[in-house]
């Protein structure tokens, strides 16, 4: 068949993707859920990045799918893995003991989780899933969207979708410009949304860097250094204007204050080590653990297994999309052949902590991601095309410093809440870090809400917010709720024969919609987290 028609049409399958279609068929909606590669997840497994949340996320703070979702990868391990005693009794089970979360797992586990959770929705024929397509062209009857063509990264075959409500859960936003919907990228200026942090100018190519992750273990004693890239040289000497030495080394800035500090990469350390050298994101063998082998029987692993998502592969020239597609496969290429390029050099030339250098047992993991290359399936997106909103988040409404009550800004029109510092990582355009305090905050309606287009809804990162704000509401279980919002939405205007501006607008429909995602696990406000 080369057309098929739904309700819902969810185009992109990483986690606020999926949350979307599995939203949306839980309210019996028929769903089509497309994605370009061969996993679903986005983020927490195609890209290899561990969950990244804030502190409370045990207590609340996040939907009950959410939870679901990291409580189904906790109950995986303990059904499947051979853990210790204590690690399988402990309440919140971290497999991988990682500081950057309380749940580092490997991205295999949490691919098969999510598969669990769709799987009842395609098994009644609620949800058909199409995986290696990616969108190539759309069309619109004035400010409807009409249809979505997607094709196939096999056979290069086509297939057109048409449906009620079609939810842009691309890492990118390519359904944006295929749709002709309102859309910024990159930098706006200060006299745009008058952020304290935004330049004088805009600057749609400046965009954070993408990163291609890639996993490690290490085998004392082997050797497993993989061929010189014939690039080599170029990565290794490179130094932006801005950072302590060159990117290849163990110094990065701290984040907050741009202090050049002191990283290190030890193998297997003890607790004294720890204790001595600092954890957080100084420790790098354990801040993005995924695998400690000392929670499992003795044997099972012969080491730990570490995904690197660090400073040193962040990829600096240039942007990954909103340029030409040579330009975009240069870039995505770049990165990749960075990410090597790292690797030869901590296998090689990284300085050792008892004076020597190079870690040849260092090996390379592409199994942890079913890939030949050896890295990530796709690249980690910080970023993405973002919608000219109903409602644009900005600055002033979630950094401390413009918050004199110490408390975001609050909306009535709240679709879920999410907290995260601004975190902006090095971007195409120069800058360096920038990272601003925020406060834990809301998800308002009206930045899901495109100005015009009426029935395309954004279910990922491409929501109302500024590149500054993207900093704090571009992590995991934000982008879950996202979609999760949008995917309810869009089960709610098909039901209620209402538009999702509708909804915003007429205050008994706002309230049965919210009324709708508090029965379903999602919170649309804070406890008072003063203490915690």
């Amino acid at each position: 068949m080369n057309e098929i028609r739904a309700d819902v049409a969810v185009i992109g399958g990483g986690l606020g993707g999926v949350a979307a279609a599995l939203a949306a068929a839980r309210h019996g909606m028929s769903v089509v859920l497309t994605e370009e590669t061969d996993w679903i997840g986005g983020q927490l497994t195609s890209q290899g990045v561990p969950a990244d949340e804030h502190p409370w996320i045990e207590q609340f703070g996040c939907t009950a799918s959410y939870r679901a979702l990291r409580d189904g990868i906790r109950d995986y391990y303990r059904r499947a893995y051979p853990l210790t005693t204590t690690a399988r009794s402990a309440r919140f089970l971290n497999p991988g003991g990682g500081a950057v979360s309380r749940i580092c797992a490997e991205p295999r586990v949490g691919l098969a989780v999510l598969e669990a959770m769709l799987a009842p929705h395609r098994a009644a024929g609620r949800l058909d899933v199409r995986l290696r397509h990616r969108p190539v062209a759309a069309t619109t009857d004035g400010d409807t969207v009409t249809s979505v063509t997607v094709q196939s990264q096999d056979t290069d075959q086509r297939l057109t979708i048409t449906a009620r409500y079609v939810l842009d859960a691309t890492e990118t936003g390519e359904l944006l410009p295929l749709t002709g919907t309102e859309y910024v990228t990159g930098f706006e200026s200060h006299e745009d949304t008058g952020e304290p942090s935004a330049p004088a100018e805009r600057q749609p190519l400046n965009m954070q860097a993408v990163s291609w992750c890639f996993a490690v273990d290490h085998l004392e004693g082997e050797d497993h250094i993989i061929d010189k890239p014939d690039d080599y040289a170029v990565w290794r000497d490179f130094q932006p204007p801005y950072w302590p030495g060159k990117m290849f080394g163990l110094v990065a800035p701290k984040p907050h204050s741009l202090e050049p500090v002191q990283r290190t990469f030890e193998p297997h350390h003890d607790a004294e080590f720890n204790r001595r050298h600092g954890g957080g994101d100084i420790d790098l063998w354990q801040f993005r653990r995924i695998i400690a082998r000392d929670n499992f029987s003795p044997g099972a692993f012969r080491s730990d297994i570490v995904v690197v998502n660090w400073p040193m592969i962040d990829y600096l020239s240039g942007p990954v999309f909103e340029v030409d597609d040579d330009e975009a496969a240069f870039h995505h290429e770049g990165a990749r052949r960075m990410s090597l390029s790292f690797l030869y050099w901590m296998q090689t030339e990284m300085p050792r902590m008892d004076g020597g250098t190079g870690l040849p047992g260092l090996r390379l993991r592409g199994d942890v991601f079913g890939t030949s290359h050896g890295l990530a399936l796709y690249p980690y997106i910080r970023e993405s095309r973002r919608i000219v909103a109903e409602y644009t988040i900005v600055e002033q409404d979630v950094a401390r410093a413009t918050r004199p009550d110490s408390t975001a800004r609050s909306y009535d029109e709240s679709v879920g809440v999410g907290s995260y510092r601004i975190d902006l990582h090095p971007s195409t355009g120069g800058d360096n870090y920038i990272d601003v305090g925020s406060l834990p905050f809301q998800i308002p309606l009206g930045a899901l809400l495109p100005v015009r287009t009426r029935n395309l809804l954004p279910a990922a990162k491409n929501i109302g917010t500024t590149h500054i704000t993207n900093g704090c509401y571009r992590l995991h279980p934000v982008e879950w709720n996202i979609g999760e919002a949008a995917g309810v939405l869009a089960a709610h205007c098909v039901a209620q024969k209402a538009t999702p501006h509708q909804v915003r607008h007429d205050d008994a429909q706002l309230r049965a919609f919210q009324k709708t995602l508090t029965h379903d696990g999602v919170e649309l406000s804070w406890p008072d987290v003063h203490g915690y």
